[in-house]
């Protein structure tokens, strides 16, 4: 990958500005904390946000499509390069696209969500992303990874549905879990590429051989359950028809991972962090089974399950390996991301567990689950701020 690359010309580059992991991994961080002070500050009425009308809506949509889409356009910006040997998007280019995210993210609690320059900065930033993406793909024929590239684009359209049907909630929930289990989705499919890897190799333990009826199958249950989500506003699914495919898509995964070797990661906080992350996927996949079956599950309690409990763990976990690793610094974590780590799980939990077994403690849930979100994405920030905004430890180039 260091070869492709002019070190006298990467030395001119801002470093925040040499690679798409460093901006959106800290400003994606960043903005996920403000985001919650701004979410928790009207729920519990501290403040209002003179823009908003509809604060639900802007919370979910931007952890979501603020938040969350940021980290993978970060995370597959920079992988492109060593996928295809070719250099990724930065300088200008790079300031551009991440510009276009910031617009929306700043501004839109202020001038409000109907306003339409803010809704066309937020579709178009990330179909600038999948062009970055497929240009190198394309000219390499790396034709495994230009699955990626229409996955960018579904998220756009599941975005602009999100900011048209907003004053609709049965609609909007509706598309925000798709985008939900699109991220599972996503998640699931990079995690069996990385996750046993990076297990084999930092635990000294055979990589687990995959099992391709395991695999496809595991992958094939969770893209069903998204194409049903996608379909059902139009053929009118009856919910308990998911009902097996959500217990199977769960048994598959969970034994998927536990052919990982799980309890061999245990010493080590950035491969624990990453195993729990893909558990609330079988767990995630349970409380929408149980809510399809007519249990006293609401659809928020499971969709948070696999968002702030999938999305949340794993983005930690992934944004601390990756930033170490493309800054030539040895793959170690101290107390903060260890307790970090810890956090966000807990914040996870506490969203769930609180309101689901003790209701009238709802808020206090909600409330504490937030803060657990700060603290941990706070840690994050705190430590990897210098280390993304000062070029590679080893000199090299990125």
């Amino acid at each position: 990958m260091h070869q492709i690359l002019d070190s006298r010309k990467e030395e001119r580059i801002v470093p925040l500005f040499r690679l798409g992991f460093r901006p959106f991994f800290l400003l994606g961080a960043l903005f996920s904390i403000l985001a919650m002070i701004g979410w928790l500050g009207q729920l519990n009425g501290w403040f209002s946000l003179p823009g908003l009308t509809n604060p639900i809506w802007w919370h979910a949509h931007e952890m979501l499509f603020g938040f969350g889409a940021a980290v993978v356009a970060g995370f597959l910006l920079t992988a492109v390069q060593n996928w295809t040997a070719h250099p990724g998007v930065r300088s200008w280019s790079l300031a551009l696209v991440v510009g276009l995210w910031a617009l929306p993210r700043v501004l839109l609690p202020w001038l409000g969500e109907g306003n339409i320059p803010l809704m066309l900065a937020d579709l178009i930033w990330l179909p600038l992303c999948a062009w970055f993406l497929a240009k190198p793909i394309i000219l390499t024929r790396q034709w495994r990874n230009l699955f990626f590239v229409p996955l960018l684009v579904l998220l756009t359209l599941l975005n602009g549905a999100s900011w048209w049907w907003r004053s609709d909630w049965l609609v909007t929930e509706h598309l925000l879990i798709t985008t939900v289990l699109l991220f599972t989705t996503l998640i699931a499919v990079m995690g069996g590429r990385v996750i046993p890897f990076f297990t084999a190799r930092a635990t000294n333990t055979e990589k687990a051989i995959p099992r391709l009826w395991l695999e496809r199958g595991a992958l094939a249950s969770l893209w069903l359950i998204l194409l049903l989500w996608l379909l059902q506003p139009l053929a009118g699914i009856n919910p308990l028809y998911t009902f097996p495919l959500y217990i199977v898509a769960a048994s598959l995964h969970l034994w998927r991972q536990l052919r990982w070797h799980p309890v061999a990661t245990f010493p080590h906080p950035l491969l624990w962090s990453l195993h729990l992350a893909y558990l609330f996927i079988p767990l995630g996949l349970l409380a929408l089974a149980a809510q399809a079956a007519g249990w006293p599950i609401t659809l928020s309690l499971a969709s948070h399950l696999l968002s702030a409990g999938c999305m949340g763990t794993m983005i930690l976990g992934m944004i601390a390996r990756v930033s170490l690793g493309h800054s030539g610094r040895a793959l170690k974590v101290g107390r903060r991301i260890t307790a970090a780590f810890a956090l966000v799980i807990l914040s996870a939990l506490m969203r769930v567990l609180i309101p689901q077994l003790w209701p009238a403690l709802t808020l206090t849930g909600w409330n504490l689950s937030g803060w657990g979100w700060i603290v941990a994405y706070g840690l994050f920030v705190w430590v990897y701020t210098p280390i993304l905004m000062s070029p590679r430890a080893d000199g090299r180039p990125g």
